[in-house]
């Protein structure tokens, strides 16, 4: 009896979580010409009798603290046997077998976790599927063993097991967490939100997903695009899995937005300093997040070295806990990432061929391996580069995912042609796709769109229509004139105040008539507003406040102390009536900002992590009012709800 490894746990937790899911089952199927069953199922018993790991079932329930790991001393191979010989339809009846195998299971406390199916499709050819839960080895243990049973089929001794699983336990209690623990935390200090690929990419699509289940799909280069990466990578002293992730994290990058991305990778966990490890079968891989901030500007050639050099100290602690280096990310102990990477580095086909004795003749090996996440990118690098998608069927559509394959196939082929080029430069789109777009850019009228600030376009529709309605509220009402003048007497009291072109000026208030004079007085005064919902919690508010700068606050009385505590920032309510606005002008001011200025800033609303804030241009502001009004046909007589 041990206690479980963090990844242990892990699959652990998902699997119990989901049970129907199918997280976590993996399952390999290839045909075998020549094959003994019962040589092969003693075989296979000879190497479940040598490896504890492979006897072992997991407890968790009743009056344990935690999570346990039972060695049985004795345990049968789950071995059967079907004679299909003259069936027709074979290969169906194969596929729904083998997918009512992965949907069987296991029951995690019931040893063994693995499983034999073999079929004889005739006299000389057998199917085997072969099912096991990841949660007792990974894949480079996996290609061991069965060259390790093949080995035994053969006829050769396997010799004594190199180590016990247990003793790479005891290791894992050994290290040291503080040291783990500021590693990390250097490691996440840029990162103040999870990459959310699944959300960028529906946001961007627009796109509602609603299927179930996981497809996959394959991409692979061709052996010159391979041998060029590989050349490529040794002239970068870089390996192809480090030239994959940059770009990768390029990729991310470009679908979220974010200054700093992470995704996870998963790595293989084997301490050099526990003897024979490199032997041993159990799980020592884990997964951990790879964070990094690629800048424009910065060489194709110096990234694939930032990448490397990340890669390089992570090796020290790559043992560390997930669910540890996601508390100590400080963004509440939510998962960081939504999807993973994997570079394979066992190649299953390769291992039946070389381990296989004369008489024996393996087919094409097939492997289903699914994780908890929406998505999984396992890489295969041989004669050829490939790439395997695993997707949640709920959160990516097809399409998403061959597109995504082919932005990163374009960002590979475009670093390794342009090495000393700047990041900012790599296309994502390919040169038939950029063609189009400038086709049909070409036989686009090109639009004259006046250079105005949003401000002056409402003081001419003033002036065209002072009399129709410009806002509703409940039962309160403002028409162009007045919305205008009301504006204009509150931007004077803010010039007086200071404000000018950039300045930034925070406004929270209650949703009314008051929040759109506000804002609109802000741009009239030449600053910049920055809208603050009074409904955020109150760190989130002064977060907002500290990291903006502003200069000034726009608010209500009602809610000026939740504010201002602890925040001390020169404020002017805004419901003293209009009394304390009658002696200003009701006039225009004179225009005080450009189209470079700023307008506003913009802090994201998410739920996790530090809100970061977007500044917003005239220009861009005013450009968009425009383009909206032109492209949706928007008239005096229309009404727009947006969000």
């Amino acid at each position: 009896l041990y206690p479980l490894s963090p990844m242990q746990q892990g699959m652990l937790f998902h699997t119990l979580y989901e049970q129907q899911g199918g997280d976590y089952i993996n399952q390999l199927r290839v045909d075998v010409d020549g094959l003994d069953p019962e040589r092969f199922r003693q075989a296979w018993q000879a190497a479940i009798d040598r490896h504890d790991i492979l006897r072992t079932g997991f407890l968790w329930q009743g009056e344990l603290p935690a999570p346990i790991q039972v060695v049985h001393k004795r345990m049968a191979l789950d071995f059967v046997e079907h004679d299909w010989r003259g069936q027709p339809r074979q290969q169906e009846a194969l596929d729904t077998l083998a997918d009512a195998e992965r949907q069987r299971g296991f029951d995690l406390a019931a040893a063994p976790l693995l499983r034999l199916t073999l079929v004889r499709l005739d006299d000389q050819r057998y199917h085997l599927i072969y099912t096991n839960h990841h949660i007792l080895m990974d894949g480079w243990s996996n290609s061991r063993l069965l060259g390790e049973v093949l080995q035994g089929y053969s006829g050769q001794s396997a010799g004594a097991a190199p180590g016990r699983y247990r003793d790479y336990i005891a290791w894992l209690q050994r290290q040291d967490a503080q040291l783990g623990e500021a590693f990390w935390k250097q490691q996440l200090a840029t990162l103040d939100e999870p990459t959310r690929l699944a959300q960028a990419i529906n946001r961007s699509a627009g796109q509602s997903v609603a299927d179930q289940g996981y497809g996959a799909y394959q991409q692979q280069l061709d052996g010159q695009q391979t041998q060029r990466l590989s050349e490529f990578a040794r002239q970068q002293k870089v390996t192809v899995n480090t030239l994959v992730q940059a770009a990768w994290l390029l990729l991310l990058q470009r679908y979220t937005g974010q200054d700093t991305v992470v995704f996870g990778a998963t790595v293989s966990g084997r301490p050099a300093e526990l003897k024979g490890v490199e032997q041993q079968i159990g799980l020592f891989i884990n997964t951990l997040p790879v964070v990094a901030s690629p800048r424009p500007d910065m060489a194709a050639s110096d990234w694939l070295q930032v990448v490397q050099a990340r890669n390089l100290a992570l090796r020290d602690f790559e043992h560390t806990p997930l669910y540890d280096v996601q508390r100590w990310a400080g963004l509440g102990g939510e998962a960081l990432f939504d999807n993973i990477l994997v570079f394979e580095n066992y190649p299953v086909s390769e291992a039946l061929a070389q381990g296989a004795p004369a008489q024996l003749s393996f087919g094409t090996a097939a492997n289903h391996e699914q994780t908890n996440y929406p998505l999984t990118l396992s890489v295969y690098l041989g004669q050829t580069l490939s790439f395997d998608y695993s997707y949640a069927r709920e959160h990516f559509a097809q399409a998403n995912i061959q597109q995504l394959a082919g932005y990163l196939e374009q960002l590979l082929m475009g670093m390794l042609a342009s090495p000393q080029g700047s990041l900012g430069e790599l296309w994502l789109l390919g040169a038939t796709e950029r063609r189009l777009i400038d086709e049909q850019r070409s036989q686009t009228p090109a639009r004259d769109l006046a250079p105005q600030c949003v401000q002056q376009l409402i003081e001419a529709q003033a002036q065209r229509t002072p009399d129709a309605v410009a806002l509703l509220c409940g039962d309160q009402q403002l028409s162009y004139g007045q919305l205008n003048q009301r504006a204009n007497q509150l931007a004077h009291k803010l010039i007086e105040r200071g404000i000018g072109p950039d300045v930034r000026v925070g406004i929270a208030v209650e949703r009314g008539l008051d929040m759109i004079v506000g804002l609109l007085a802000v741009l009239k005064a030449g600053g910049a507003y920055v809208p603050l919902d009074p409904e955020y919690p109150q760190d989130r508010l002064h977060y907002m406040m500290q990291d903006s700068g502003i200069r000034l606050l726009l608010t209500q009385a009602p809610l000026l102390q939740r504010l201002q505590d602890g925040v001390a920032v020169p404020h002017l309510c805004l419901d003293q009536g209009q009394e304390w606005l009658a002696g200003d002008d009701r006039g225009n001011p004179a225009q005080r900002s450009n189209p470079e200025n700023l307008a506003y800033v913009m802090y994201t609303s998410g739920s996790t992590g530090r809100p970061k804030g977007v500044d917003i241009s005239h220009a861009a502001l005013s450009q968009h009012a425009q383009v909206s009004r032109d492209y949706f046909k928007m008239t005096a007589e229309d009404r727009g709800l947006q969000f």
